[in-house]
C-alpha cells in the first residue's frame, strides 16, 4: 500500500514538473518529464509495484534468489574446471583417440639422420660478435620476403 502511494506521489510531481517546464516554452523537455513521471504510475496501475513488495519482503522469494545464485555458481565453476581440463569427457576420449590413431600410422619410423659430415658446431659459423640491431632483423626480413609479404 505504502509502495503505491509514493509512486503516485512521484508521478504527480513528476507531471506537476512538466507543467512548469511547459511554461518556460521547453516543450520537448517537459514531454519527456512527462513520459517518464507517467511510468511510476503505469507500474502501480497494472500491479507490478504490489508484485515487487511482496517479492521484496518475501523471505520464501529471497531464498529463491540465494538458490538461483548458488546454480549459476556450480554452472560457472563446472565451465571452469571443463576448460582447464581441457573439454568435455568426450572430448578428451575422442582427442585421445585421434593421438593413439596418428601414432599407428608409422610406428617403426624413427628421426630423419643428419649424417656424418653435418654435425652441428658449438659456435655459430655465420656472423661475428659485433652485430648491429639492424643486422637482427635481416634474417626476418629475409623470411619475410620468401613468403612475400
Amino acid at each position: 500500500m505504502i509502495a503505491e502511494t509514493v509512486c503516485s506521489a512521484v508521478a504527480a510531481a513528476g507531471l506537476g514538473i512538466a507543467a512548469v517546464t511547459a511554461y518556460r516554452k521547453r516543450f520537448l523537455s517537459a514531454v519527456r518529464i512527462a513520459a517518464y513521471s507517467l511510468v511510476p504510475l503505469g507500474l502501480v496501475m497494472t500491479g507490478v509495484v504490489e508484485w515487487l513488495a511482496d517479492t521484496a519482503f518475501s523471505p520464501t522469494a529471497w531464498a529463491g534468489f540465494v538458490v538461483l545464485g548458488a546454480s549459476w555458481l556450480l554452472f560457472a565453476g563446472t565451465r571452469a574446471v571443463e576448460r582447464r581440463r581441457g573439454g568435455t569427457r568426450k572430448e578428451r576420449k575422442a582427442a585421445a583417440k585421434g593421438a593413439a590413431q596418428r601414432e599407428a600410422v608409422a610406428p617403426a619410423a624413427s628421426a630423419p639422420s643428419l649424417g656424418p659430415g653435418t654435425r652441428p658446431s658449438a659456435k655459430p659459423a655465420g656472423r661475428p660478435r659485433s652485430e648491429t640491431a639492424t643486422d637482427d632483423f635481416s634474417d626476418i626480413e629475409a623470411i619475410l620476403k620468401k613468403h612475400g609479404i
